[in-house]
């Protein structure tokens, strides 16, 4: 049985460490583990591959791996993979989305508090040296306190899931969009059907988008969505890119129509230097580092060799994306 890792990215931290595909051969010596350091020769090796790690397989590559059984991404999103080749196949795919969804929500929770306690603004004013006590205080809108905020939740996957968690526990209202509210709440205070999100965006101090990218959900906060928000009222992307119209939210932004927004998550990466977000005094960026953790390679590790194990012994596996669906 051949398992077969292509992950390669210019940034280090997503790619696989050395020790990845080491470990593996140590605890499962059953199987022919095979780690490329780049894409140059996919093409060859996945033709007998039965397992393959990746989040980046060409259609044509599909077709050509005749023994493929199974591919694991180690993303969340996989709308990159939604191709009929893939969707069409037996192959099962899995993904990562419980490796990042509990560290994600963190980052979630540091924006929230940055933009409730003008955290960036505090930056700007020590570069100048300014004392900014009252300049803080004036400008709208005001410094707030998070415990009483509602927060508005697009997506109870695990991201949304874990941030439901924390955002509770800090004293937070949370309202929440699912695209099948009779599967619960998920300890939100409320659940709506997509076709309520208007009620989300006009109810929250801090809307979260952290829904898989489909057809429904592109440009889900555009500028009818947003001209919903209250003025003091937050959005924040840590979903993926295209879940936002940048050029709406950037106008909203400059006309103060909302209160601030924070972004993670673009549809191009990295961010073009020409990009008018750069300048925009009341958006927070940061650059899809989300996911950061020194503890990465392991939670993937851990995941994907309970995975492994389960597939050696022909069980269920976990984490497994609904293709039709696209998550």
């Amino acid at each position: 049985m051949k398992l077969l890792i292509f992950v390669h990215h210019p940034f280090d931290q997503w790619n696989a460490p050395a020790w990845f595909p080491e470990r593996l051969r140590r605890e499962f010596p059953e199987v022919n583990v095979v780690h490329l350091p780049d894409y140059k020769s996919v093409d060859t090796e996945i033709a007998d591959a039965e397992i393959a790690v990746s989040w980046s397989v060409r259609p044509a590559q599909i077709i050509a791996a005749k023994r493929l059984r199974w591919i694991h991404s180690p993303a969340a999103a996989v709308n990159q993979l939604m191709f009929s080749e893939l969707i069409q196949s037996e192959i099962v795919l899995t993904n990562a989305r419980e490796v990042h969804g509990p560290v994600v929500a963190e980052h979630v929770i540091a924006l929230i508090f940055a933009l409730a306690k003008k955290i960036p603004g505090c930056v700007r004013l020590q570069e100048k040296h300014i004392w900014g006590q009252q300049i803080l205080w004036d400008e709208l809108p005001r410094v707030r306190e998070v415990g009483g905020a509602t927060l508005g939740v697009v997506g109870l996957g695990s991201i949304g899931r874990s941030l439901v968690k924390s955002a509770k526990a800090l004293g937070m209202r949370v309202i929440a969009v699912r695209e099948h509210p009779e599967k619960g709440s998920e300890g939100a205070d409320a659940v709506f059907g997509p076709e309520q999100i208007g009620e989300v965006f006009q109810e929250s101090d801090y809307i979260v988008l952290a829904a898989p990218v489909t057809d429904s959900t592109h440009a889900i906060a555009n500028a009818e969505r947003l001209a919903l928000m209250r003025s003091d009222a937050c959005l924040i992307n840590v979903g993926r890119g295209p879940l936002v119209d940048e050029s709406a939210l950037a106008a909203a932004l400059r006309a103060r129509k909302i209160g601030g927004a924070a972004l993670d998550v673009f549809p191009k990466e990295p961010l073009v230097a020409d990009s008018p977000l750069w300048d925009l005094p009341n958006l927070l960026l940061t650059p899809h580092t989300a996911a950061f953790t020194e503890k990465l390679w392991d939670r993937h590790y851990a995941l994907f060799s309970e995975n492994l194990r389960r597939y050696l012994a022909g069980q269920p596996l976990l984490a497994v994306v609904d293709k039709q669906k696209g998550y």
